[in-house]
């Protein structure tokens, strides 16, 4: 069984950032580099491309914008399929009925589209584990930990 982890946006967001202007995000490109250089397999879901994708595009970011296509190439990069999104409606009906929504009933909400990779991934003999900043809405799904969690 391999272990496989998963970037959420939050983590991926300082990853990415040009310049370490704090400790916490040069702390988690440190981490991030570490896990590569011991063989982790680390992939880079497609939903949180495109979460972190906009926000730099709309701050007009081109330094992040390389960083994050330089990423999409050292990393395992899973774009979102049918089976990701049917999974994800699934979780998202779930979540309601349980009444543990993690977005407004009109957003797309990323977070179920990430679990649902994550199952996926689970479903194939996999140890996962989503990297995140936001532990609550994930790990009603899976496996979910803030990233200093996961050496």
């Amino acid at each position: 069984m391999n272990r496989v982890i998963l970037l959420d946006s939050g983590p991926l967001g300082m990853a990415t950032n040009p310049k370490a202007s704090s400790v916490e995000v040069e702390e988690c490109k440190l981490w991030l580099k570490s896990l590569l250089l011991s063989g982790e397999m680390v992939i880079l879901p497609e939903i949180t491309d495109y979460e972190v994708r906009r926000e730099l595009i709309r701050g007009g970011k081109a330094a992040g914008i390389r960083r994050l296509d330089q990423m999409k190439l050292d990393l395992i990069y899973r774009p979102i399929t049918t089976q990701v999104m049917l999974m994800a409606a699934h979780l998202w009906a779930d979540a309601r009925r349980r009444g543990r929504p993690t977005a407004d009933s009109t957003a797309l909400d990323g977070d179920v589209i990430l679990a649902a990779q994550a199952i996926l991934e689970a479903n194939q003999g996999n140890e996962v584990v989503i990297a995140t900043t936001n532990v609550g809405h994930l790990s009603q799904f899976v496996d979910a930990r803030e990233w200093r969690m996961i050496v």
